[in-house]
């Protein structure tokens, strides 16, 4: 996906604020899970994050572009599968770079449940930075 910078998502040092670069993340690991789960896990199951590690090489500004990449890079632990996002501009080095952890609800409890092969299987067509597209990666 792509991200252009609006000048909503610039703080006081004149860059894009760590908050808009979660909602990024937020916005690439749906629109993968849309674009890769069954459409009955889609359905029936919800993804909810239990934590953030996030790594600032470099920003953007106003008006500026960032193509940015998703993968798994491990498979589930129980119910929890981690998702790594890689932000650069078009053709340059990472700039900001995020690993979260997910943790998969069943939508009818509302409870966590382990994450199933069917489920993940999807997903692991892709091993990470540099694998291509492959339905791994965004």
């Amino acid at each position: 996906m792509t991200f252009t910078a609006a000048a909503a998502d610039i703080d006081e040092l004149g860059h894009v604020n760590n908050t808009v670069w979660l909602l990024w993340v937020q916005e690439i690991a749906t629109a993968h899970w849309q674009a890769v789960a069954a459409p009955e896990h889609v359905r029936d199951l919800l993804w909810v994050v239990t934590r953030h590690e996030i790594d600032y090489r470099g920003n953007i500004g106003t008006g500026e572009t960032v193509e940015a990449r998703t993968f798994i890079p491990d498979p589930p632990r129980g119910a929890r599968f981690d998702r790594c996002v890689e932000f650069r501009r078009p053709g340059g080095p990472v700039l900001v770079a995020a690993r979260s952890t997910w943790a998969l609800i069943e939508r009818s409890s509302g409870r966590p449940m382990r994450v199933r092969d069917d489920v993940a299987a999807p997903f692991r067509a892709a091993t990470g930075p540099g694998s291509g597209n492959g339905g791994g990666g965004s």
